[in-house]
């Protein structure tokens, strides 16, 4: 593992902050936490001119054909401006589910709309039971008249209501093993009995959506990947879409460091800057440490998973445990070592801290990956 970056990776990351801090300031980030479908035409259209919505997809299909490290290189960077919209649901949920099972002429159709800013995409995976494994896949899709009638409810649904379709994973058949038996199926949002309702939620820069399958049917051509034996892709773009995450919230993390310090430097207290007092500098060093751990586990896990090293779960599930923990102090500690004006909405780390607490659940949070870990290697 080469532990630097190339001259490419480092030029994506000054050319993707200097875009963020030109085109997603704090203004418009908390402008799309009021609208209900959280991005601008003219920011989605920006982002795919700058070849970011097919940055992992060939370039075949339209992509720009770079590696996964890219992309979390640059998930690093949308962290640090908290960016809002539909992002992480159609590249790296919806579009790699649709790259790693979809069929040659799926992926050339989804990936080019994709890629080019035609189309968003989302992945319903979870259901009231909130379960990140194969078991919570308990909605039903049954083959009747040459093609399939899908039935249930899906939960936490990143972006549905803007999407121009939705995979979704269904259980095809009963088995022993709740990893046999899953399907996934490309669903028109418009199709008839599909409905997706906005949720509530803590960080309005992600819009979670209820959607309810009410004898939705397909036709065979909606099946992505084989009948029943959907789950193994399902599990790789999980993986993958758990270290994009973990590198959006080292970001996250790195800009509330940042705030912070800057914020002790001119902060007077007593004729001193507050960053001269012990009990300040002590704990932004102790933050300090852990978004460096946090981004040594997330750029471990995300070469183990470029590699496909038998490694990546193990990678995967301690860098989740950690840097969920991580980005929620770091936040919480930048808003005590505020002072009181941290704790007011206008100040912008509130739009971190919501972010953190959304993000430390997504993928399970750290007491669900600390057990991972634990049954990986074999307590």
């Amino acid at each position: 593992m080469n532990f630097g970056f190339s001259e490419e990776q480092e030029l994506l990351r000054a050319t993707a902050r200097k875009f963020f801090e030109n085109e997603c300031p704090s203004t418009f980030v908390r402008a799309r936490m009021e609208e209900p479908g959280g991005v601008t035409d003219e920011f989605w259209t920006k982002l795919a001119e700058q070849g970011w919505l097919g940055l992992v997809y060939p370039e075949e299909v339209g992509g720009t054909g770079l590696g996964f490290v890219d992309l979390v290189v640059l998930m690093e960077e949308m962290g640090r401006a908290s960016m809002p919209g539909p992002f992480f649901s159609t590249v790296l949920l919806g579009g790699l589910t649709i790259l790693e099972a979809g069929s040659t002429a799926q992926r050339k159709e989804w990936l080019a709309r994709i890629a080019s800013g035609q189309a968003k995409v989302a992945l319903a995976l979870t259901e009231p039971s909130a379960r990140w494994d194969a078991a919570g896949v308990t909605a039903t899709a049954r083959e009747e008249g040459g093609g399939f009638v899908l039935s249930g409810t899906k939960l936490f649904v990143l972006d549905a209501h803007i999407a121009e379709a939705i995979v979704v994973a269904m259980r095809t058949r009963e088995s022993g093993r709740p990893e046999d038996g899953v399907s996934l199926f490309l669903v028109p949002r418009d199709a008839r009995g599909l409905e997706a309702r906005l949720l509530p939620t803590m960080d309005q820069t992600r819009k979670l959506c209820e959607v309810k399958l009410g004898d939705v049917r397909v036709g065979k051509d909606a099946l992505v990947g084989t009948k029943d034996g959907a789950w193994p892709a399902i599990d790789r773009v999980i993986q993958r879409a758990t270290v994009a995450l973990c590198a959006e919230m080292c970001g996250g993390a790195q800009k509330v460091l940042d705030m912070t310090t800057d914020y002790a430097k001119i902060r007077i207290a007593f004729g001193r800057p507050i960053g001269a007092y012990q009990g300040v500098k002590h704990k932004a060093a102790d933050m300090l440490v852990e978004v460096e751990n946090a981004k040594s586990l997330t750029y471990y896990a995300a070469w183990a998973v470029d590699e496909n090293s038998p490694e990546a779960p193990l990678a995967v599930s301690m860098a989740k445990a950690y840097v969920s923990d991580a980005f929620r102090r770091a936040a919480g500690n930048g808003i005590q070592l505020h002072g009181g004006i941290g704790f007011t909405w206008e100040h912008d780390l509130h739009l971190y801290f919501k972010r953190a607490k959304g993000s430390e659940f997504t993928f399970g949070d750290a007491t669900y990956h600390r057990e991972r870990v634990a049954q990986l290697i074999s307590l």
